[in-house]
Parts: C-alpha cells; sequence; structure tokens
C-alpha cells in the first residue's frame, strides 16, 4: 500500500528536535510542543530511537497517549537499537551528525540492520511510544552520511534483514507500510532497482527542499511517482537555513547558500511571502511528494507551519524564483498546477 493512502493529511510532525537536537530542551517545553501540534490539527508524527537515544519518542508518547490511537498515525525507525547501558556521548561512532544529539540521553547506541534487532528496536519504540501498534516502519540512515564508504554494506545487512521483516510484518498487518527513511537519494535509487521486498514509500529529509532538490530531480521523483509510492519530505527548512537559521545540513551553512537565501528571501518579500510557505509549499508541489514533516522545539512554530502551508502565495513569486534560476526548471511548482 502506497504511504499515500495512509498518512492523514499533508503536514505532518518531525520529532527530532524533542530528542534534544543542537539544545537541552526543558521537558515542558517539549510536551507543549507536542500538545501545540495535535491542536493544530496534525494528526502525522514521525520519530525514532536515534533522535536523542529514545527521549524524542519518550516525550511524544507521553503526550499522544491521552488521545484515541486511532485518530493520528506514528511513524518510527529501526536500524539502531538503544541499550541500557550508559557511554559517553562524544565517544560515538556515529557519522557526521553523531553529535547532533549530544544533549540527549546518554544510553549506548548500536547499529543493526538485522531482523532480530529491527524486531526489538520496534517492541522498544512501542514501550517509549506508549502505544500498541506502529502504522509506518522505515529503516534509518542506510546511507553515506553516516557510514561513508561502507554504506552498502549496511545496506545489504537491511536488505537481508529489516527488509525482509518488515515486508512480512506489512502482509501480516502488523504495520501498514515500510521504507527506507534517510537524508541522501542513492539508497532509495537502489531499493527500487531491486527484486524482492517492495516498500510503500520513503522518507527523505533534506534532498527536496526549496535549496536543495537538483538531484532527487534526475531519476527519483519521476521513479516514486511511475510507482505510485510516495515520499514524506522531511526538514523542508533545510536545518533552519532557509528561515533564517544558522545551519544547513546540521552543519554551519556555507557562503553560497546564505547567498542563495538571501536570494530567494528578497522576492520573498517583495510578494510578501514567508519563507515557511515557499518551503512547504514548494515540496509539495511534486506529485511524489505525499506530506511535509518539519520539525519543532517551540509551540509557536506548530501554528506558522500551519498558517504557511495554507497562505495564498503569488504565482508571480514562483515565475520569478524560476526565472531567475533559483528553482530547477524542472521542479514542478504551485503554479504549474
Amino acid at each position: 500500500m502506497s504511504i499515500k493512502n495512509i498518512l492523514p493529511g499533508k503536514l505532518g510532525f518531525g520529532a527530532a528536535p524533542l530528542g534534544n537536537m543542537f539544545r537541552n530542551i526543558p521537558e515542558e517545553e517539549a510536551v507543549a510542543t507536542v500538545a501545540a501540534a495535535w491542536n493544530s490539527g496534525i494528526r502525522y508524527y514521525d520519530n525514532a530511537p536515534f533522535y536523542g537515544a529514545g527521549l524524542a519518542e519518550i516525550r511524544m508518547g507521553n503526550v499522544l497517549s491521552q488521545y484515541p490511537r486511532e485518530d493520528y498515525v506514528i511513524s518510527s525507525k529501526v536500524g539502531r537499537v538503544i541499550l541500557d547501558e550508559i557511554e559517553d556521548v562524544s565517544a560515538r561512532d556515529l557519522g557526521e551528525k553523531g553529535d547532533v544529539f549530544k544533549y540527549g540521553r546518554p544510553n549506548k547506541i548500536v547499529n543493526d540492520y538485522s531482523e532480530n534487532a529491527t524486531l526489538r528496536s520496534i517492541e522498544d519504540s512501542l514501550k517509549r511510544l506508549n502505544t500498541d501498534y506502529l502504522d509506518i516502519i522505515w529503516v534509518h540512515d542506510v546511507a553515506q552520511d553516516f557510514f561513508g564508504d561502507e554504506w552498502l554494506s549496511y545496506f545489504e545487512s537491511a536488505r537481508k534483514g529489516a527488509f525482509k521483516v518488515l515486508d512480512r510484518l506489512r502482509d501480516e498487518g502488523v504495520i501498514k507500510a515500510w521504507g527506507l527513511g534517510v537524508n541522501r537519494v542513492e539508497p532509495i535509487e537502489l531499493l527500487l532497482d531491486l527484486d524482492g521486498p517492495r516498500p510503500d514509500g520513503f522518507l527523505l529529509a533534506g534532498r527536496y527542499t526549496l535549496l536543495d532538490h537538483d538531484r532527487a530531480l534526475q531519476r527519483l521523483m519521476p521513479e516514486v511517482t511511475k510507482q505510485g509510492l510516495g515520499i514524506v519530505a522531511g526538514g523542508p527548512y533545510s536545518s533552519g537555513a532557509l528561515v533564517g537559521g544558522p545551519n544547513f545540513e546540521y552543519a554551519p551553512a556555507t557562503p553560497e547558500i546564505l547567498l542563495k537565501v538571501a536570494k530567494i528571501k528578497a522576492i520573498a518579500d517583495r510578494y510578501g511571502v514567508s519563507m515557511k510557505s515557499a518551503g512547504l509549499q514548494f515540496a509539495l508541489a511534486n506529485p511524489a511528494v505525499a506530506a511535509v514533516i518539519p520539525g519543532a522545539s517551540k509551540p509557536s512554530r506548530l501554528a506558522e507551519d500551519s498558517a504557511a502551508l495554507e497562505a495564498i502565495v503569488p504565482a508571480d513569486f514562483w515565475k520569478q524564483l524560476r526565472n531567475d534560476g533559483l528553482v530547477n526548471p524542472a521542479a514542478p511548482l504551485p503554479v504549474d498546477k
């Protein structure tokens, strides 16, 4: 089943910030943020054990368990098992983003994409999220940004383990859908070409945004559309760079990125368009995109996201971006509909 038939709306909630991403978020602020997401009408929530070594799942579960389970959709991820053992967070070997959650829980994190680890990860997530079932499972980060030149060996481990067991769980009705949750295009392209277990969609973070979409347009987005699948576009604000933050791709933004942001913002200001509206509506204009899931760690951000999605953006704004070469000529825009 395509994830397009499962997701309850175009706007979801990305829980990475709840894991103390980049900063130590007070418990009451985290709880209020999830409650604000619910009150704004969001009914799709994405999480992962990796987010603060289980912290984001625990925080989300404490809030969502107050509501009828059939009223919302949860996705979480496998590939990382969180142990009770405590470790030095600074010593974690978790790729180029290993210190993003240095303010999370200090539990040891083990990379493991085997069948047994997948089943254990799901069970652990169910406990942390305080729920009886998960709707969607993403296989997390089998890509270059975490595993470098060894990423294909981790992908192969997932192919033999996680892919098969998730395919079976989907067919048995234990979960509704599965796919990859990654920050790179290549693993998704590889899985689409393989025989065997068939995914229902993908979570692609950071690779289909207003600031970075060229690679995804080459083959991935058309192929996903052709196969009737769907993409959940994570990180639509490019780690905050699009909306004035200092980071792009979990690191300080380069001068080139900052210049592109400034050019887009100048046009947005001219037409009275918020950068959040530009980012969310750009991603959703592609027929492959089923939903966008910006992350948030403050309640006020949720109202902004909802308003940005519904705002009327003048057609001339999109035409100006295209004319100025700020979007790929092949990128579908809302003005094209």
